[in-house]
């Protein structure tokens, strides 16, 4: 057989179990993992996995289903371990059909395994005629074999929407965690039921939660059926970061702008520093960047969101923390005054670095008579 895998999020990762499962399904055909999501990709090189899963390109799930559903595959194993059973099969469930949707022939069947070793873990033919291999896997794991019916039935049937109103339920989640769409904080759950509300594209109310008005503002307009959407912590597991030493231009300083989207930085991981606008996108920027030995320069403004469990930063990173809703204004002012509205920004070594940046930006926040403190790490 040809077994594609797609390999979603850290947890499967830290948990050792995407190891074990790849090795088990060796046993059975040819194996090719490729990674589905982003937060996935720091664990995969944590773990020195990335001669097993292809994490070359950034993919939502779905679009790394359907890859391997083009190269003709025989069958396609998803492997999650969502926080709960719950999270874990509705994430299945919203996968699969994406998936469907983006398809005219008939699929390939996939099969996904979720929360391996939990007790609440299980196996779910999602389609195609693989009823014997699902119950075998499911039987070398001992997990037990769930239905998309009996998915549908707990978690979809009673969903109730108001229609005149564009409004999404999360399902899975606990009171008091982080509510993250599309990579922006917008908000904190206080019930375990959460409903989202939006009108004209825009999120604006909340069932089971408080919204963060600086954290829509941040959004701005979206799809809410299509959003990104996430609760808790992005990576929970403890982990020894490994550093992973990019080759950097001898002749230039390069540096690049990210704002407001800390998943994104994977691609500025050739550079030699980052200019992070946000408190969330700095922790997950710097966290990132550690392990290419990136220095970030953090623009702050004490409105920090934990969405991993800990945050590593390299040396010569420089953190400004500014009065509460100034990151966005200077943001703004840097990227047009520094960055001359490019997002990478070359220049002679002679020229360009850390020192220099940060005491450009120091210029622009006293032209605006803006407070701030610095923390170098």
């Amino acid at each position: 057989m040809r077994i594609g895998v797609v390999v979603h999020g850290p947890n499967i990762i830290d948990s050792g179990y995407v190891v074990k499962i790849i090795d088990l399904l060796k046993e059975f055909g040819e194996v090719f993992c490729r990674l589905g999501g982003t937060m996935g990709r720091t664990a995969v090189i944590d773990n020195f996995l990335e001669d097993t899963i292809d994490i070359s390109r950034k993919l939502v799930p779905s679009d790394s289903i359907r890859l391997f559903h083009d190269d003709n595959v025989d069958v396609i194993f998803l492997l999650n371990y969502g926080k709960s059973h719950v999270t874990g099969q509705v994430f299945g469930y919203k996968v699969v059909n994406h998936f469907l949707d983006k398809i005219e022939d008939s699929p390939t069947p996939i099969i996904q395994i979720e929360r391996p070793g939990e007790e609440d873990g299980s196996v779910i033919l999602w389609t195609g005629d693989c009823v014997d291999l699902t119950s075998e896997i499911a039987s070398r794991l001992n997990l037990k074999i769930v239905t998309p019916e009996e998915i549908y039935n707990e978690h979809f049937k009673e969903d109730d929407v108001d229609n005149a109103k564009k409004e999404r339920i999360v399902h899975g989640v606990s009171p008091d965690e982080n509510i993250m769409v599309n990579s922006v904080v917008i908000g904190k759950s206080n019930s375990d039921k959460l409903t989202l509300i939006a009108e004209n594209g825009y999120i604006v109310d909340i069932k089971g939660g408080v919204l963060k008005e600086h954290g829509l503002e941040k959004l701005g307009k979206i799809d809410l059926d299509n959003a990104i959407i996430k609760t808790g912590l992005l990576r929970k597991a403890k982990v020894t970061p490994r550093i992973i030493n990019a080759e950097h231009s001898s002749d230039l300083f390069k540096i690049a702008f990210l704002d407001h989207a800390g998943e994104d930085v994977y691609k500025y991981k050739d550079v030699d520093a980052v200019v992070t606008i946000g408190d969330d996108t700095t922790l997950i920027s710097s966290d990132i960047l550690y392990r290419f030995n990136i220095p970030i320069i953090g623009i702050t403004d004490g409105d920090l969101d934990k969405v991993v469990e800990d945050g590593f930063k390299a040396d010569k990173s420089v953190i400004f923390e500014l009065e509460s809703g100034h990151d966005d204004i200077v943001g703004g002012e840097i990227f047009n005054e520094i960055f001359k509205g490019n997002f990478i920004l070359e220049l002679p070594n002679s020229k360009g670095n850390i020192s220099d940046i940060k005491n450009s930006i120091i210029e622009i926040l006293n032209n605006i008579n803006c407070k701030y403190n610095i923390k170098d790490i």
